[in-house]
């Protein structure tokens, strides 16, 4: 059984958000998809399974399966695109959050997910201490999305981390007007996942988009996650969707041998 390690929203390899994708002909039980995600201790690991004229896709962190997960996606369609179905350009993926499709336009990998409806919060001396600096704005939906005014400080954080365990919200998504080329910047914080700090995070930007396009009054963005592995997504308002686009890159391929797994 194949699997590829992919650095998804990534131009070169040690950037962007690494991902294993398994492709398998049928669903191994559960603890065993657990296991090979906790034995491969990656942010996530993404498994694909055909199913009638489309494909089954869940995401397993070591901790256990979640609802959805941006880069693993990306990487899967990049592996199977790459080695299983070379002359597709477009999947389509069966999840817990909906049909997602993956386009493929050149070079970038386009997935459409759902955009994710923001209420705004007070800021609070709970999250301000969590962080270590005070944010001008507060939302939430899945996860908490605190916005700056400046790109330094998102840059510059360094978050009380059991502090962020106790603040409402899946995961801690910050972000701040971009320079250059980018329109925005953010980073991922999610203790709660087991992952301190995410190297990007494409769930994270059904938050941060929806956010930054009706701020700017603009459709197309350019958005940079500004981790320590930095990664760059093209994205697009559509309605209550959002494209988000990136590259890939392929850093290792190995063999499984479920056969020699333990029972569960």
């Amino acid at each position: 059984m194949r699997q590829y390690v992919i650095d998804a929203f990534a131009d070169h390899v040690f950037e962007g958000n690494p991902a294993a994708v398994v492709l398998m002909d049928r669903w191994l039980p559960d603890p065993v998809l657990l296991a090979i995600a906790r034995e491969n201790a990656l942010p996530e690991t993404a498994f694909a399974v055909p199913e009638e004229n489309r494909w089954r896709l869940r995401w397993l962190t070591p901790t256990g399966e979640i609802s959805l997960c941006g880069h693993a996606t990306l990487a899967a369609a990049y592996a199977m695109m790459r080695f299983a179905l070379p002359e597709a350009d477009e999947l389509a993926y069966e999840t817990l959050s909906g049909t997602l499709t993956v386009r493929r336009q050149g070079n970038l990998y386009a997935m459409n997910f759902p955009a994710y409806t923001l209420r705004q919060l007070e800021v609070t001396e709970q999250i301000a201490d969590a962080l270590g600096a005070r944010p001008r704005e507060v939302w939430r939906a899945r996860d908490l999305l605190c916005v700056f005014d400046d790109p330094e400080t998102v840059l510059s954080l360094n978050p009380n981390q059991e502090k962020l365990l106790q603040v409402k919200g899946a995961l801690m998504q910050v972000t701040a007007p971009g320079f250059g080329e980018y329109d925005c910047v953010s980073r991922t914080f999610g203790l709660k996942m087991n992952l301190p700090e995410d190297p990007v995070c494409g769930s994270g930007h059904c938050h941060i988009i929806p956010y930054w396009a009706a701020r700017l009054g603009k459709t197309e963005l350019t958005a940079r996650q500004a981790s320590p592995r930095g990664g760059t997504l093209y994205c697009r308002m559509e309605g209550d969707r959002v494209t988000l686009a990136g590259r890939a890159i392929l850093y290792a391929i190995t063999e499984l041998f479920p056969d020699g797994l333990p029972s569960f």
